[in-house]
C-alpha cells in the first residue's frame, strides 16, 4: 500500500484522488494546502487521515511514503527537490518547470535521489499508448516522414500568468507525444538533433496564447504542431509515413475508460483500427504505474511514461519553440 501526501488542493488534485479511491494500492494519507477551506472539504470527501497548512509536517509524516505535486508549475522545482531530499518518492505535475534553468535543477536532483520521481504526463501511462508504442517500434507502419498535432482549449480566463502560456499547459501534450513518436520510430538520439521556426500570439498576461512551430530533424522528418489556450475545444494528431497514416479518432491526450481508438490508413489497403480501453482513466493508470515503480525499487518510469531524459528533452524542445516564438 503506497502512502501518499498530496500537495496542493486545485481540480487537477481532485483527479488524482479520484484515482487513488479507485485503487487498492494507494491510500491519500495527507493533505497540504494553503486554503483551509478547500483543503478541509477535500479531506472530508476523500477520508484523508491528516490535513495541514505546513509542506514541512507533511514531509515529516513518517506514513507519508510518495508526494503529488500537484500545484502551478513555476513552483514545481522547489516542491518536488524538498520531496526528494526527504526520501519521498515524487509524482510531479506537467509541465515539468517553465524555464530550461529550473528543469536542468530538478532532473539533476531527481537523478542523484535515490527515490522515485515522474513527470505527471498522465496520458503517456494508458493502455492506448502502450499499444501505439508497441506497433510504432514493430516497424508494421514503415518510416516516418511527418507528424501533424493540434490542441485547443479555450481556458485562458483560468490559466495562472505565472505558468508560462499555452505552451506549458497545453503545447507540452503534443510535444510530448511528437516526442514519443519520433523516440520509437527513430531512435533514442533522434528527437535532440533538429531545427525548428515558430511563430504566436501573445494573451493579455503577455504570455504565448496561440503558437505554433515547424520542425526538421536532421534524418529529414518534418512536423507541424499548433496550442492554443485561447479559444475552441479541439484535437488532431496524425502521424504519416511512407505506408499511411495513423490518426488518433479519440483525443490522444485525454483517454477516457472507454471510446479511445486510432486508425491506420495504408495509401493501398483497407484501414485497420485500433481499440485501447480498460475501464479507467489515465491518472488510474498513472497511478498503478507509480506503485508498480516503487514496489520494484525503481527510480524513474518506464516508457511510454517519461523517463528523466525524456522530460528534460521534452522541457527543452518547448524552451524553444517559446524563444523562436517570441523573437
Amino acid at each position: 500500500m503506497a502512502k501518499w501526501g498530496i500537495v496542493g488542493s486545485g481540480f487537477i488534485t481532485r483527479a488524482m484522488l479520484d484515482a487513488i479511491a479507485l485503487n487498492e494500492g494507494s491510500t491519500a494519507q495527507c493533505i497540504f494546502g494553503r486554503s483551509a477551506e478547500t483543503r478541509d472539504a477535500l479531506q472530508a470527501e476523500y477520508g484523508i487521515a491528516h490535513a495541514t497548512d505546513s509542506y514541512q509536517e507533511l514531509l515529516q509524516d513518517p506514513e507519508v511514503e510518495a508526494v503529488y505535486i500537484g500545484l502551478p508549475n513555476h513552483l514545481h522545482k522547489d516542491y518536488s527537490l524538498e520531496a526528494l531530499a526527504a526520501g519521498k518518492a515524487v509524482l510531479c505535475e506537467k509541465s515539468l518547470t517553465v524555464t530550461m534553468s529550473d528543469a536542468a535543477a530538478l532532473v539533476a536532483g531527481a537523478d542523484n535521489a535515490r527515490t522515485f520521481f515522474a513527470e505527471g504526463l498522465m496520458y503517456l501511462s494508458h493502455p492506448m499508448h502502450h499499444k501505439l508504442l508497441d506497433l510504432l517500434r514493430s516497424g508494421r507502419f514503415g518510416q516516418l516522414r511527418h507528424v501533424q498535432g493540434f490542441y485547443a482549449a479555450d481556458i485562458w480566463q483560468v490559466v495562472n500568468p505565472a505558468g508560462g502560456g499555452t505552451l506549458y499547459n497545453l503545447g507540452c501534450y503534443p510535444a510530448s507525444l511528437l516526442h514519443l513518436v519520433v523516440q520509437a520510430m527513430c531512435g533514442e538520439d533522434a528527437f535532440a538533433n533538429r531545427q525548428l521556426q515558430a511563430s504566436g500570439n501573445a494573451g493579455p498576461d503577455g504570455n504565448l496564447r496561440d503558437t505554433a512551430v515547424t520542425v526538421r530533424f536532421d534524418n529529414g522528418v518534418l512536423a507541424t504542431l499548433q496550442s492554443t489556450d485561447g479559444y475552441g475545444m479541439a484535437h488532431e494528431f496524425t502521424i504519416a509515413t511512407d505506408l499511411g497514416t495513423l490518426r488518433f479518432d479519440s483525443t490522444p491526450w485525454l483517454p477516457a475508460p472507454q471510446g479511445n481508438s486510432f486508425t491506420w490508413t495504408p495509401y493501398e489497403g483497407t484501414p485497420e483500427r485500433f481499440v485501447a480501453d480498460s475501464g479507467y482513466d489515465a491518472f488510474f493508470h498513472q497511478l498503478q504505474m507509480v506503485e508498480a515503480a516503487m514496489a520494484a525499487g525503481e527510480t524513474q518510469a518506464k516508457r511510454p511514461s517519461p523517463r528523466l531524459r525524456d522530460s528534460a528533452e521534452i522541457m527543452q524542445f518547448l524552451t524553444d519553440w517559446q524563444a523562436a516564438a517570441t523573437t
